[in-house]
């Protein structure tokens, strides 16, 4: 008997409950898995995020053949996605060919190149389709999280008595804004690892030799690669780190990468989670009393508001969104943003940390890494494909988004409300790195300025004009109003020669 339809499951498509499945029959049907070079080269990919998704695949395939599938999978023998699926039509010349929506734009227009006929099924992962977003869009002169979210939290009911936000109050952002004292955050919680079983370590071996030359580590590598892995990890951090997440979120310590931060973007967006079970979960920690409202919302926040809405907008103004420029900035990527080598301690410890773990939580990426990249007026696609090769959780409809929109601005203010931007005082306020740096956070000018602060003055004023627009920006525009201009004059030109200096050392990898 021929094959009726052939099942494409992508590598972040790895959901047992898929609508793919729904009306599928494993005697007739056929699942089709490739692994191709173009997924790891596209962008320059950390190691540890390329045998993430491999060995996760791997696993999936497993438990597919357990539960009576048949599985065509390719180890790869093809160099992209669109020749795989090619070869596999005309090896296999199934009746159809079916798949559920690809995340990334890129991965969808190859698909449907070499298969026109390619039916698309809807994506139930998420909890809000493509549809709903548009009519949540359509009239508004300005789209802001903060409105969906609330949508969000009343179609699906969570964090709601009788019909009002809990506490009376949508947003407990204010609350979780707290740092660490000099003592540091102590004894914390080692969040659950999982040592690598056999397949996961031939995938790790392979990836060693097959991809030596790219940047990251492999020794690290204790990330959960199944849905049972996914949600003991879940249950841990509910269980050990959640009550601290609210307060501390935005908080960053030396050698600490985790801290009370939940490691479950990776799970959730190869879809071994479900987001409305981690969401009702954590809400269960708030009716039982094991954890704070300030906590569950802010958790709750990231993945009922920021996640569903950066896919809504990804969606909307793909694939222009890639090249969004606003800021006119052209500068190279800095070199040390692959090698971590550099005299900032905040990126050389950022950096350091994510080419060892494959991991930084948000601020360390918003507010560091990015942050710094805003300011020195780098590219933005070129910071959009850093971010994306070096975070074992990056797929390109969510980091993307962040990237451009929230950490880069290159948008215009489409995703957010004004650009992400600071002194080298806030570092110093939210992390200890700024102790023992050779730069002083509260000098822009001189050998001792700090490069975040000179720059940061430097931004204000080469976008003033569109600073003033924003009434957001007003308190920071004031304070330049305050800046002679003989000191804005040498601001600018140190600003200048510091970009000349990082430049001439190479942006290559």
């Amino acid at each position: 008997m021929g094959i009726r339809r052939l099942l494409v499951v992508l590598g972040d498509q790895l959901d047992a409950a898929s609508a793919l499945f729904a009306d599928a029959d494993p005697r007739r049907d056929c699942i089709w898995m490739a692994e191709v070079e173009e997924e790891a080269t596209h962008v320059w990919s950390h190691k540890a995020r390329i045998a993430l998704f491999l060995s996760a695949m791997r696993h999936f395939r497993e438990d597919l053949r357990g539960r009576g599938w048949r599985v065509e999978y390719s180890e790869g023998e093809f160099a992209s996605l669109a020749a795989a699926l090619q070869g596999a039509m005309e090896r296999l010349r199934p009746e159809s060919v079916h798949v559920v929506e690809p995340g990334d734009w890129r991965v969808r227009e190859s698909l449907l190149a070499v298969c026109p006929d390619l039916r698309i099924v809807e994506d139930r992962h998420f909890l809000c389709t493509r549809a709903e977003f548009e009519r949540h869009a359509r009239g508004r002169k300005q789209l802001r999280m903060e409105y969906f979210y609330r949508e969000m939290r009343v179609r699906h009911g969570v964090l709601l008595d009788d019909g009002e936000p809990c506490g009376g109050s949508w947003n407990y952002d204010a609350e979780n804004r707290e740092a660490f004292d000099a003592r540091g955050p102590g004894l914390l919680p080692a969040p659950e690892s999982f040592a690598p079983d056999a397949l996961t370590q031939e995938v790790l071996d392979m990836v060693s030799r097959r991809f030596a030359g790219h940047p990251g580590r492999l020794d690290r590598f204790d990330w959960p690669v199944t849905a049972e892995q996914a949600r003991e990890a879940l249950r841990d951090f509910l269980d050990q780190r959640l009550e601290r997440f609210g307060a501390y979120q935005d908080a960053m310590w030396t050698a600490e990468p985790y801290l009370y931060h939940s490691r479950l973007a990776a799970a959730l967006n190869l879809k071994l989670l479900s987001p409305l079970e981690v969401i009702r979960e954590a809400e269960v920690r708030y009716r039982e009393g094991r954890a704070g409202l300030a906590a569950v919302e802010g958790f709750i926040r990231q993945i009922l508001g920021w996640r569903e809405y950066v896919r809504g907008l990804y969606w909307m103004h793909m694939p222009r969104y890639v090249s969004a420029n606003a800021l006119d900035a052209h500068q190279p990527l800095p070199r040390f943003y692959w090698t971590g080598e550099t005299e900032m301690r905040c990126l050389k410890e950022t950096i350091g940390q994510t080419l060892e773990y494959g991991y930084a939580h948000h601020i360390q990426r918003l507010m560091v890494t990015g942050l710094f990249a805003l300011l020195l007026g780098v590219e933005p696609r070129q910071v959009h494909e850093w971010y994306l090769a070096v975070y074992v959780d990056a797929v390109e409809w969510v980091e993307l988004p962040n990237t451009i929109g929230m950490s880069q601005f290159a948008d215009g203010g489409v995703m957010a409300s004004k650009p992400y931007v600071a002194s080298g005082k806030y570092i110093q306020r939210m992390s200890n790195y700024c102790a023992g740096c050779k730069y002083k956070p509260d000098e822009a000018v001189g050998e001792s300025a700090c490069p975040f602060t000179r720059l940061y003055w430097d931004f204000l004023m080469r976008h003033e004009e569109m600073l003033r627009k924003n009434p957001r920006m007003g308190m920071q525009v004031r304070n330049l109003d305050r800046v002679p201009a003989a000191r804005k004059a040498e601001i600018g030109q140190q600003a200048e020669a510091l970009r000349e200096a990082i430049a001439s050392r190479g942006n290559t990898r």
